[in-house]
This record gives C-alpha cells, sequence and structure tokens, in this order.
C-alpha cells in the first residue's frame, strides 16, 4: 500500500512559479515510477511528467522546458517544479506512483489546486 500527499498548490500570476511536492509512504517508493498529472475543470486528467525508478523523465509537450520532474528516493518525495506558469496551466495536479511488484497498481494522492491568473 502507497499512500500520496501532495502539498505546494496556490494562486500565481502568470510567468511565476511553483513547486509541488509530492510525499509517499511505504517502503516501495524507490521501485515504482512516479508520475504528475492535472486535470482542468471540464477536461480530462492527463499527463504533465513522469519519471522512472531509474530517473528516466518525459514531459507532455506542453510544459516542456518549463516543467521539471524529480524525486527523492531518500525522502520518499517527488517534486514538480513549475516555472513560466501560465493560465491554460490551472487544474488540480495529482500525483501518481505507478507499481509492479506482484501486479500492478496504481495509487493516486488528493490532488492540489494550482491556479494561475493572467
Amino acid at each position: 500500500q502507497v499512500q500520496l500527499v501532495e502539498s505546494g498548490g496556490g494562486l500565481v500570476q502568470a510567468g511565476e512559479s511553483l513547486l509541488l511536492s509530492c510525499a509517499a509512504s511505504g517502503s516501495i517508493f524507490s521501485r515504482a515510477a512516479m508520475g504528475w498529472y492535472r486535470q482542468a475543470a471540464g477536461k480530462q486528467r492527463e499527463l504533465v511528467a513522469g519519471i522512472t525508478s531509474g530517473g528516466r523523465t518525459n514531459y507532455a509537450g506542453s510544459v516542456k522546458g518549463r516543467f521539471t520532474i524529480s524525486r527523492d528516493n531518500a525522502k520518499n518525495v517527488v517534486y514538480l517544479q513549475m516555472n513560466s506558469l501560465k493560465p491554460e496551466d490551472t487544474a488540480v495536479y495529482y500525483c501518481n506512483a505507478h507499481v509492479v511488484v506482484a501486479g500492478v497498481y496504481d495509487y493516486w494522492g488528493q490532488g492540489t489546486q494550482v491556479t494561475v491568473s493572467s
């Protein structure tokens, strides 16, 4: 079982930055692929950025060059540094842990609101 708790959301102006954090419980964090997703009002949830257990990263085209995902396996935390924020980045951001250990499991945090004003 993995529990995820996001923090760091808030209201910012366009062009500003935010750092999201996702703290994970459980001993299998280092083996999990982690991801940040977002869901804007009236839209489907979409992948923003992902990082494998080995540290390889991937990004949605809309955030490439502005957002950076990283992880600290010693602290069981994954981060999303968001720079040059735009109003279209406004959404609820969710942390996801994808674990393949005796089966495939996906765990989600409760989400944190990010609002970017123009």
